[in-house]
């Protein structure tokens, strides 16, 4: 049987040949879909993440997977605080040596890794403050450690079209590219029609970020609604694709779908912009 990918805050992973998909959607953990074409999906039998082996009991949203020094890092949220475990496999166990959040005695959501050239390791989340903005620290180079002393917020809520409601910049997600950073990031609540993704840029990663006047870049493409919280991967043939979920139907939210498109860079005015395709790819699940 095929039927679509109900996934959530999905993110990609290419390791080994294979494509990893994580997402948000089980009670009690992190699931993980496993594919060699993008196109057709298999569920794995057993959680990636079990919430016995997590700070937290419910609420086990937005995961993402890299691979660092040897050893699978999974970033997710769990009951609205920040976690990491790690993994031999990407297919899990994933456990976290200390049952902790990250960021402890403060509720945030939405972590994610980013690596630059120089092998510093960022985690960029949102936080709780004025609704939910954008912030980004520096990790200790377990990667696991935030350096409470380098936050810096990033971005928050500012042009016209994430007034919709409530206040949300959220789903942050940062490639590089010819020396300047990229940020996608989600805006309007994840239950409107409207929720949208922007970009933003930073030539200093702990700098300014300056949205495109232009945001969004993807809102209501062809028949979906509700379209965001993406995740930028580059597949087998080295092209960048963006990963995103989108509202079941048009009268129901529940259960998200994921959808795959394409990214990419053109010049435009002398400057390179990031582009997302309006066209989508629907992933069916192998059952």
């Amino acid at each position: 049987r095929k039927g679509p990918l109900s996934l959530a805050d999905p993110f990609i992973m290419l390791h080994n040949d294979t494509y990893y998909a994580y997402g948000t959607n089980a009670e009690d953990g992190i699931e993980v879909y496993t594919s060699e074409n993008l196109k057709e999906w298999r569920k794995e039998q057993n959680l990636a993440l079990h919430k016995n082996d997590s700070f937290g009991d419910k609420w086990f949203w937005a995961p993402e997977v890299y691979l660092v020094n040897g050893r699978f890092y999974m970033y997710y949220t769990a009951e609205e605080h920040i976690c990491v475990a790690t993994s031999d496999s990407p297919l899990g166990p994933f456990k976290q040596a200390e049952q902790k959040p990250m960021l402890e005695g403060e509720k945030a959501i939405d972590n994610t890794l980013f690596i630059d050239d120089d092998g510093k390791a960022y985690l960029f989340f949102d936080r709780f403050n004025d609704g939910l903005n954008i912030w980004v620290a520096e990790l200790e180079n377990d990667f696991i450690t935030i350096k409470k002393e380098t936050l810096h917020p990033c971005i928050h809520v500012s042009q016209d079209w994430e007034q919709v409601w409530p206040r949300v910049n959220e789903g942050a997600f940062v490639v590089k590219h010819e020396g300047v950073y990229y940020m996608t990031y989600s805006a309007n609540s994840y239950e409107s029609p409207f929720y949208g993704i922007g970009c933003a840029t930073a030539t200093d990663i702990m700098g300014t970020w300056t949205k495109y006047r232009d945001n969004p870049l993807l809102q209501k493409p062809g028949n979906l609604a509700g379209v965001g919280h993406s995740a930028m991967f580059y597949d087998k043939d080295g092209n960048l694709r963006i990963v995103f979920h989108a509202h079941h139907d048009k009268e129901s939210i529940h259960p998200r779908k994921m959808y795959i498109g394409k990214a990419g860079f053109r010049k435009t005015d002398g400057a390179d912009r990031l582009s997302i395709e309006q066209q989508y790819e629907v992933p069916v699940l192998i059952e």
